[in-house]
């Protein structure tokens, strides 16, 4: 078969607006504009703290970005997630520090409760048919309420459990390499990231997650168990959520039960914009994490410039319609 020369850029245009990868190089040239901009309106931006800081705060979002990534693929959507890792750092506080267990417990224990509260919401849309949006939302009512009533409505803090902060504020690669003291967090964030991505990438329960977001009767037609395979992707979204959890609370040594309303919405956001389809079957864990980036360093950028709270959530606001908007229009162009 001949392809002329006028086809095949037709051909590679097409291709990758139908993967998704068009998206991922836009979302990756708007990080580097941000990142000019904000350095060429503030001296203080591209400060060796502040990138710490911004790498920082990426891990929290990244991470509950790469769990949100693993269900809009699906096809569905959770808004559980953002109280669910609060969840996740109250139970590692009543384990640690009212119980006094070990640091090893409480690591589990942490992901073992966003595993399963990931397997509730699953069975919530697995078996019982409850559309994954109301689903998530009526767990993250749930979960916010049981922080709530746990804690006693009061943060739990971790003073009495040594290393616990170093979860996220330690430095193991700072102690090797003293001039790069990038946090623990960051590190878990990317290890998290590499075996997600190798999980759905080359494993069967990857292959099942894509295949469920393009066409999940398909596959139940096929003689799958579709069932079952939605309640272990949102299992695993689940203890991805939970190693979320581990992280604040060790960044802020303490676990604040009335914290995680609006991480949803953050972590949605990136994954959108990181070429994730809302409509399901298509996604990656290098756009939500360049996604995740995005979001942390136009945060800290309009800090830095001194820009206020409201306004800031006006523009997370707008980012969040303006890539929603644009899932939309790259859907309608792979249609």
């Amino acid at each position: 078969m001949i392809i002329s020369t006028q086809d095949a850029p037709k051909s590679i245009a097409s291709r990758m607006i139908a993967t998704g990868t068009h998206q991922r190089l836009l979302a990756f040239a708007s990080l580097i504009i941000l990142l000019i901009g904000f350095s060429v309106a503030s001296p203080n931006f591209m400060q060796t703290s502040n990138m710490i800081a911004i790498l920082q705060a990426t891990s929290v979002n990244g991470v509950l970005a790469i769990a949100v990534t693993l269900v809009i693929i699906t096809g569905g959507i959770d808004l559980s997630v953002g109280t669910m890792m609060t969840f996740c750092a109250v139970i590692t506080g009543v384990v640690l520090t009212y119980a006094g267990l070990p640091l090893w417990l409480g690591v589990i224990a942490a992901i073992a409760t966003g595993a399963g509260c990931g397997f509730c919401s699953g069975t919530f849309v697995a078996k019982m048919k409850i559309p994954p949006f109301i689903a998530t939302l009526g767990m993250m009512l749930i979960l916010k309420g049981l922080s709530l009533v746990i804690s006693g409505t009061r943060p739990i803090y971790f003073n009495d459990t040594p290393g616990f902060s170093e979860i996220s504020r330690g430095s193991l690669i700072g102690q090797i390499f003293p001039a790069v003291p990038i946090p623990n967090g960051v590190l878990i964030l990317f290890v998290v990231a590499g075996v997600t991505a190798y999980i759905l990438n080359r494993t069967v329960l990857g292959r099942y997650c894509f295949a469920l977001g393009s066409n999940e009767e398909s596959v139940r037609l096929s003689g799958v168990n579709t069932d079952r395979w939605k309640i272990a992707i949102y299992a695993l979204s689940g203890a991805i959520v939970g190693i979320a959890g581990l992280l604040i609370a060790s960044r802020l040594n303490s676990a604040q039960p009335a914290l995680g309303l609006g991480y949803e919405l953050e972590a949605i956001a990136a994954v959108v914009i990181g070429g994730t389809s809302l409509s399901g079957g298509r996604g990656s864990i290098l756009g939500s994490l360049i996604g995740a980036l995005i979001m942390a360093v136009l945060t800290n950028g309009l800090r830095v410039l001194s820009v206020a709270q409201e306004w800031q959530t006006v523009v997370t606001g707008a980012i969040i319609i303006l890539a929603v908007y644009a899932d939309m229009l790259r859907r309608r162009r792979s249609a």
